[in-house]
């Protein structure tokens, strides 16, 4: 097996979380994308990153943007998921949600919310990094929606259970 497909494999077996985050191209017009590469980076000031390969379908438009938000999917929001890593054309018209406080669409039923100022980028062999600073955060009761090995899922309940 080659050092990529190892380098898959690894990644594959580390379970994450999943996000859509969502950002307005330079026209006005909501864009998302389905995004595990998310991560929070520091608490003072409050920055998350998340990063986009240089191929992605609206790479131009997110890394130009000056805001977006982050929508942690929750567990029962796998559809939700595979519309936005899909290429549809009219992702927004097939899910709700609404423009939150900086004029970024919000995926409704999500676990999380948090909206972004960019705050930096930074260049990562075939992506770039996009730190943001969260200036609004929403937190629902809702268990989040778990990806690993090409699977969807969520937190079992015995997880919660305490010895």
């Amino acid at each position: 097996m080659d050092a990529v497909s190892q380098f898959k494999q690894a990644l594959g077996n580390y379970p994450t979380g999943v996000t859509v985050v969502t950002a307005n191209d330079p026209q006005g017009n909501p864009i998302g994308m389905t995004v595990n590469s998310f991560a929070s980076v520091s608490i003072d000031p409050l920055l998350i990153l998340w990063s986009i390969d240089r191929n992605a379908y609206h790479f131009d438009a997110f890394t130009q943007a000056k805001t977006f938000n982050v929508n942690i999917l929750a567990a029962d929001q796998s559809d939700v998921c595979m519309l936005f890593a899909s290429r549809v054309e009219d992702r927004f018209g097939k899910c709700e949600w609404h423009n939150g406080t900086n004029g970024v669409a919000v995926l409704k039923n999500v676990a999380s919310q948090l909206e972004c100022n960019v705050y930096n980028t930074v260049d990562a062999g075939d992506h770039i990094i996009l730190i943001g600073e969260v200036t609004s955060i929403v937190n629902e009761e809702k268990e989040p929606l778990l990806y690993h090995k090409r699977l969807f899922g969520k937190i079992p309940d015995a997880f919660y259970q305490q010895s």
